[in-house]
């Protein structure tokens, strides 16, 4: 579980921090044959004054320059503290009430499992939660995950994170 200052964590009681993606988590798609399930999240510990949340999940190491965004979520109620696994699929049902998916650098929002080139070595994906200090983001559901990223900047009171890798 990795924590931030202040006590702010976020963590999967899925996956544990430094672990691997299992394969249901994996993408569908570009070689993979996952099954691209996002997985269960959860966090305490929010700072006061939280009035919503936003999560993202990054890739660093993709061989693009920029890394590649695997999924970008705001406008989470603060009254949460969980995501089901499969939240991420945008007609999945599991969506909180009044949340954001924006696209993804595939093209389209919602959760994009893990599908890094062959041979490329193992990728650390980091999903970070931001507590914000604004209900509503104020973005554009057809944002792109680095106008998303520039508001969350400017409006987060914490971000709490925690990291899983893959390779293939």
């Amino acid at each position: 579980m990795a924590q931030a200052s202040g006590g702010f964590r976020l963590w999967s009681p899925e996956i544990p921090d430094g672990g691997r993606f299992e394969h249901r988590h994996v993408l569908n798609g570009f070689g993979c044959d996952g099954g691209n399930v996002s997985p269960a999240l959860e966090w305490s510990g929010a700072p006061a004054g939280t009035k919503s949340f936003a999560l993202t999940c990054y890739d660093p190491d993709a061989p693009t320059g920029s890394g590649w965004w695997h999924w970008v979520m705001f406008d989470i109620p603060a009254s949460l503290a969980a995501l089901p696994a499969g939240a991420g699929d945008p007609a999945g049902g599991k969506v909180p009430a009044g949340a954001v998916q924006t696209n993804t650098d595939f093209g389209k929002p919602g959760y994009g499992g893990p599908c890094p080139p062959p041979g490329h070595g193992p990728h650390r994906y980091v999903f970070t939660l931001h507590a914000l200090k604004v209900e509503k983001l104020g973005v554009d559901p057809s944002a792109t995950a680095a106008l998303v990223g520039f508001n969350l900047h400017f409006n987060a009171l914490a971000t709490a994170s925690f990291t899983v890798h893959y390779g293939r």
